[in-house]
């Protein structure tokens, strides 16, 4: 994808920093983030396949043979090392955001964005796939509900919220875009758009 021509000049707001896309998982990270790349003309990449790859795991493989803790160890070493190399656009796992090292790397060579959707939605989402390991066994909804709690206080430390429903990807990556273009690192004003 980063051979392409960019359809839109890259924001400079960015000033050489890697997007980086947080959110519950469902919330699009990845569809977004691959259309987004293309439209700004950066490489795209996946965290989640990242670690996959480092890991010579799935996800859920890791979370089964090692646990949760030894994915997270993992997902930190992952995203500092890709927001250590060139700029592009990065797909976090939904946990990733909580961690406070990972935060800190990312407000140091990154703008974060929340992408922030309803729980219908998500849960509409999250349904299509069964290989969701912290979904496994129970109610979706409710663990969804108690995922929400937990984390969108820390979600709301983003640089960029940008609320999606069931619109189209593509009008979802013109409302990134967008909010991308008004904020301003210099005086740290986050930017969110409906």
């Amino acid at each position: 994808m980063s051979n392409q021509q960019p359809t839109s000049v890259i924001p400079a707001t960015l000033d050489g920093k890697s997007v980086v896309l947080v959110g519950l998982m469902g919330a699009g990270k990845t569809c977004i983030g691959k259309r987004l790349a293309l439209k700004l003309g950066m490489e795209f990449v996946d965290a989640d396949a990242e670690i996959e790859a480092a890991a010579d795991r799935t996800v859920s493989e890791i979370f089964i043979e090692l646990g949760e803790q030894a994915f997270r160890d993992g997902e930190r070493r992952v995203i500092a090392r890709l927001l250590s190399e060139k700029p592009r656009v990065i797909a976090t796992g939904g946990g990733a955001f909580m961690d406070a090292d990972t935060r800190a790397n990312t407000r140091r060579q990154g703008v974060s964005v929340w992408l922030k959707a309803d729980l219908e939605v998500l849960l509409h989402r999250v349904s299509r796939r069964n290989n969701r390991p912290l979904l496994q066994g129970g109610n979706k909804r409710r663990k969804l509900e108690n995922l929400m709690t937990q984390r969108y206080p820390t979600y709301s430390e983003a640089d960029v919220t940008v609320n999606t429903g069931e619109e189209s990807p593509d009008s979802t990556v013109q409302k990134v875009y967008a909010a991308l273009s008004k904020f301003s690192p210099v005086t740290n004003t986050s930017a969110t758009t409906e």
